[in-house]
């Protein structure tokens, strides 16, 4: 298990699908952050508007499953915690005019590589740190 560098360093995971959010939360757990998986992105939000603070890394499903999409839930945080490094995914590619939109959010296909996501980590808690 990796080095915890303080609860003040959280990455939040938001997946409908069990497996994938079950995989996501052990892979990250090897990092130096704390580890707070949602299933939707409401709960997400609800989460970031009392802890957004404490967020560093969001890795956010871009469909979403009920009323706010990743893709919301992506801005609301760009533009309400903008520190935080974001990472949106998908089984499918996105819109090229949501690329446009969603600078400094960086997209993976699903199935996503774990160094991929962990090299995404280490960038926010780096990022957190300084």
């Amino acid at each position: 298990m990796g080095r915890k560098i303080g609860s003040n360093c959280v990455a939040l995971i938001v997946e409908d699908d069990v497996e994938l959010r079950t995989l996501a939360v052990k892979l990250l757990e090897e990092t130096d952050l704390n580890v707070v998986e949602v299933s939707c992105c409401e709960e997400a939000l609800c989460y970031l508007n009392f802890n957004g603070g404490k967020v560093a890394f969001l890795f956010a499903e871009a469909k979403g499953s009920r009323l706010i999409s990743g893709v919301d839930l992506a801005r609301t945080a760009r533009l309400r915690w903008p520190r935080i490094r974001t990472v949106l995914t998908s089984g499918e590619p996105l819109e090229e005019d949501l690329h446009k939109t969603l600078r400094n959010v960086r997209f993976m296909l699903k199935p996503w590589m774990a160094l991929e996501v962990l090299i995404e980590a280490e960038k926010a808690t780096r990022q957190a740190i300084q």
